[in-house]
């Protein structure tokens, strides 16, 4: 673990030190890179992932011109506690460490349960957050949302049969180009060789699926609160958090962009990083335009 500042200028996502700050009885674990300065770039990351599970290739299109910072969250990977049994806990968890770090403005980039997450943490401190990309995602109470443990399971068991990477079935079609993209990205994640995270443990994992059920069988949360730019992307074909949900999220949120890309999943964005990284990384850039026509820096 480094506590080192002066290792800022790290430009790709593979080399970025693991660091750590002690906030609320809980040690986070986590990483930056890109210019520092002005609004960092908080990553929310997906079910039963540690600060390893980023794709480089999305991390670093935007750690060209921002500060990212990403991070494990209480009881996973390195970082220390239990995994909150909530969506909403979980959302606390982000808050105390973004605040610990000294940011009182960021801009969210997230996937999956970390959408999930960052929708809690708006709905808590709607000030907090600047611009918003939710990936992969729904809205609290979404039609369906609450069967993602049973797809869950079944294609754990189904990578185990094939002695395969479970993010193969869960993110990517099983037809020619969803296998290719499945074996790309699996590669893109083994480039960092060095100073690894801890794998997530099997019980934060259930609990982590508990906790986005529980949320899929809760009441709508009001999310007229989402008010900041937001860009909102997914693949025509996600089995875990179905793609309807996403066109739900879109006409939810005011002025929000939608991205569908055909003929993929889950990981509809890691499938087609090389179209989506760009547009995140313009989205995210300093001085973009909002959707009211005002800029950002």
């Amino acid at each position: 673990m480094s506590n080192h500042a002066s290792d800022h200028t790290v430009t790709a996502y593979k080399d970025a030190p693991t660091r750590e700050i002690t906030a609320g009885g809980v040690t986070f674990a986590y990483r930056e890179l890109g210019p520092t300065g002005g609004v960092p770039v908080v990553f929310f990351v997906h079910l039963a992932a540690t600060l390893d599970n980023w794709d480089p290739r999305i991390v670093d299109a935007i750690a060209a011109h921002r500060h990212v910072i990403t991070f494990d969250n209480r009881g996973v990977g390195a970082s220390s506690g239990t995994v909150p049994d909530t969506i909403e806990a979980m959302a606390d968890d982000a808050l105390t460490f973004v605040r610990a770090l000294g940011h009182h403005t960021i801009d969210v980039f997230s996937f999956s349960m970390g959408g999930m997450v960052a929708q809690a943490l708006i709905v808590k401190d709607p000030g907090l957050v600047r611009r918003l990309v939710l990936t992969g995602t729904g809205p609290k109470g979404g039609k369906d949302m609450d069967k993602v443990a049973r797809t869950t399971y079944y294609d754990i068991l189904r990578a185990a049969l094939t002695r395969s990477d479970p993010k193969e079935f869960l993110f990517f079609n099983r037809d020619a180009s969803g296998k290719a993209a499945a074996k790309a990205f699996v590669k893109r994640l083994e480039e960092r060789a060095a100073d690894r995270d801890s794998p997530m443990k099997p019980r934060g994992f259930q609990t982590q699926l508990a906790a986005i059920k529980r949320w899929g069988r809760g009441s709508p949360d009001d999310l007229s609160v989402i008010t900041q730019p937001t860009l909102i992307a997914n693949g025509d074909n996600d089995r875990m958090v179905p793609s309807i949900l996403s066109e739900d999220l879109h006409r939810r949120i005011k002025g929000s962009q939608l991205i569908i890309y055909p003929n993929s999943g889950h990981g509809g964005i890691l499938q087609h990083h090389d179209e989506f990284a760009p547009i995140a990384a313009a989205f995210l850039a300093p001085g973009a335009t909002t959707a009211d026509g005002t800029g950002s820096s």
